[in-house]
């Protein structure tokens, strides 16, 4: 996933919700909806997640030092985690609040043409921003469908954006039906009812969220076809003869770490390994450009100790490996 695909789809987001947050809060004012001060705050949530994505990804743009020798590439890992939490806390937490606190305490909402206006004009300018994200989504998803998408993606931004904007038209039609029943039925309970659901739906996507941030904060491995891509790259049938084992790790969404044991022949001399590791690293670089950092260890392969231990890729006494998501 581009750096810029997933800044572009973010800077969008921002606008659209600093727009809305501030529409939905004069509607707020004006009518005393519980379901607009929610989706205010919500929308407020969000325009400071999209800048904690901003600042997770100008951070990790940061040069290793000695103290971090691979980089500062999970940085992005990081904010997207912390804009679970905001979600969460900020978003969810305060919805179901507000909802519980109308539901308890009723009253009719004034000006209506206030927050029916606001709401129509946040689902506009948010079909933008979702439109956004599904345009820039695309142009890395492949043939992938949008669960494998989330699940899999290496770069946290366009998911994170993408259930941002998901989240937040489901809620704008949640809060328009719950002031629409509180119109026509003179029942402010509806109004504290879709405040309430906002709640839930907030909570869930954040859930989510962390959940699949978790997983790359952790670590995961490159996906199965840059595993492929990597294999077929560093054997070359003459000086290394096979990977003996290797693991893979995401230093960042795109700073790939390669470590290998590879089979060389034992009457080679040093000075033909040496050459033979310099040029596969050089075939795993133009098969997969993110594998930055690269580590191969020449060794002679042993039939006997392969069987009792463990195979290329794999745990000692674990089953084939299998492509897992976050």
């Amino acid at each position: 996933m581009s750096a810029s695909g997933g800044t572009k789809a973010i800077v969008a987001a921002l606008v659209a919700n600093l727009a809305i947050a501030v529409a939905k809060f004069v509607a707020f004012l004006f009518s005393g909806s519980s379901s607009m001060l929610a989706e205010s705050v919500h929308s407020l949530a969000d325009s400071g997640n999209q800048g904690l994505l901003l600042l997770g990804g100008k951070k990790a743009k940061r040069e290793a030092t000695p103290e971090h020798p691979f980089g500062y590439g999970r940085e992005r890992y990081i904010y997207a985690f912390l804009v679970s939490i905001v979600l969460f806390s900020v978003g969810g937490m305060f919805a179901i609040y507000e909802g519980y606190e109308k539901i308890k305490h009723p009253h009719e909402i004034e000006a209506w043409y206030w927050p029916v206006g606001v709401l129509v004009f946040a689902i506009i300018a948010e079909t933008f921003s979702f439109r956004t994200a599904i345009r820039e989504s695309n142009l890395t998803r492949g043939d992938r469908s949008w669960t494998e998408f989330v699940r899999r993606s290496k770069a946290p931004e366009l998911p994170v954006v993408l259930l941002e904007d998901l989240g937040a038209l489901v809620g704008l039609i949640l809060a328009l039906a719950g002031v629409s029943l509180a119109l026509v039925t003179g029942d402010g309970v509806w109004d504290g009812i879709g405040t309430l659901c906002i709640g839930i739906l907030l909570i869930v996507i954040a859930i989510v969220l962390a959940a699949e941030t978790k997983s790359l904060l952790l670590g995961e491995s490159a996906g199965i076809e840059d595993v492929e891509k990597i294999k077929a790259a560093v054997v070359d049938g003459e000086t290394v003869t096979r990977i003996i084992h290797m693991r893979t790790l995401h230093l960042g969404p795109e700073e790939l770490l390669v470590a290998a044991k590879i089979a060389v022949e034992h009457d080679d001399t040093a000075a033909e390994i040496a050459h033979a590791i310099n040029a596969a690293e050089t075939r795993i670089r133009a098969a997969v450009p993110i594998a930055r950092v690269i580590y191969l260890e020449p060794d002679v392969f042993d039939e006997k100790a392969a069987a009792a231990g463990s195979g290329p890729g794999e745990f000692p006494g674990a089953p084939a490996p299998t492509e897992s998501g976050h």
